[in-house]
């Protein structure tokens, strides 16, 4: 074939000229394309703000519905939305941009999430029921199982289908607790029941608090079997252990811990009132308002752009020991709400 019969298969019209504007079009759309990613990753990992768990729940049921119980569901269910419907949605399970490359968002929802299954297990094993033989709710039989989803499932099931399920089967829950002539659901606002999931949060706020201190390393003596003259285990460990979270984990653990108080913080303000008569009756109304007070401290605005990790007592700040104390001071009160509950 020759020169000017090949040269008829392409157009005229295409130049060196031509083609370099297209690769010009192309870089332009590319930056662009980066900066709104950027921006985009900003304004997602903004935390979403505190709410008021009386108005909420006045908006999910009208004050003439409200019973006991209608304030602590419907704090579970705004707490689910809000992880589902911030900003950028549920980042955990991304797999695109922005969402793949940010971390911290993703880890303030697994904290928030955390204290969503314990609160929905504490809903199906104790709130809802009336003693250890009677029946499980079957809305609830939903709930807890559907937010036990892992959540980093992108597909089959995706986990915000599931955590929406869970949702849907929650607030048919409330709607039936709120109905006057359905005897079937129940809340019961007992002390035991109450004592029973406190257990759950000291033990969970105990485990985040030893992985904020470590941002520093400790050495720590194994006090595993420590109270128990015949407690044995597994295999053996030495005396003395270095507990140290990695560098790159360090702002993981923090945003973690800023979601899981984030949700403690509504849920026990919804405590207050569901189980005011016998917070009451156990001169504990107190108790719960400096735990919240605890927590809410713990919200308060990073001012930094980085999660700093300086020595305890070096230059530099270390807001992970700082996030430890306020987590470290609201379980030492819990511990001391837990022993007034279980007194008769």
């Amino acid at each position: 074939m020759s020169g000017k019969r090949f040269a008829g298969f392409f157009p005229k019209t295409i130049t060196w000229h031509s083609m370099g504007l297209v690769r010009k079009g192309v870089a332009a759309l590319f930056v662009f394309y980066i900066v709104v990613v950027f921006v985009l990753g900003f304004y997602w990992s903004a935390e979403p703000e505190p709410f008021d768990v009386r108005q909420n729940a006045q908006e999910k049921l009208p004050d003439s519905e409200q019973v006991v119980g209608s304030t602590t569901a419907a704090v579970l269910i705004r707490v689910a939305e809000t992880m589902l419907d911030k900003p950028g949605g549920f980042l955990s399970n991304d797999i695109a941009p922005p969402g793949l490359y940010l971390d911290n968002i993703p880890n303030w929802e697994y904290g928030v999430l955390i204290q969503v299954r314990d609160l929905a297990l504490a809903f199906r094993q104790n709130f809802s029921r009336s003693q250890s033989q009677s029946t499980e709710d079957p809305d609830l039989l939903i709930v807890e199982p559907r937010f036990s989803v892992t959540n980093d499932s992108w597909i089959l099931p995706a986990s915000e289908t599931e955590y929406r399920r869970a949702i849907n089967s929650m607030t048919s829950y409330l709607s039936r607790i709120a109905d006057p002539q359905n005897q079937d659901a129940q809340f019961y606002a007992r002390a035991d029941n109450l004592s029973r999931w406190l257990a759950n949060v000291e033990s969970r706020l105990g485990s985040l608090s030893q992985r904020l201190s470590a941002s520093v390393g400790q050495s720590q003596v194994n006090i595993d079997t420590a109270g128990d003259r015949n407690a044995t285990q597994s295999t053996s460990a030495p005396s003395q252990r270095l507990v140290k979270t990695p560098y790159t984990q360090v702002d993981d653990v923090f945003y973690e811990a800023r979601g899981a108080t984030w949700a403690l913080m509504h849920f026990l303000q919804a405590i207050e009132v569901d189980f005011e008569a016998v917070l009451r009756d156990k001169n504990a109304l107190v108790s719960v308002r400096q735990i919240i007070r605890e927590l809410e401290a713990s919200q308060r605005t990073v001012f930094s752009p980085f999660i700093l990790n300086g020595g305890g007592f070096g230059f530099f700040a270390n807001h992970s020991l700082v996030m430890a104390n306020y987590v470290s001071r609201a379980n030492a009160a819990i511990i001391d709400l837990r022993e007034l509950l279980n007194q008769g």
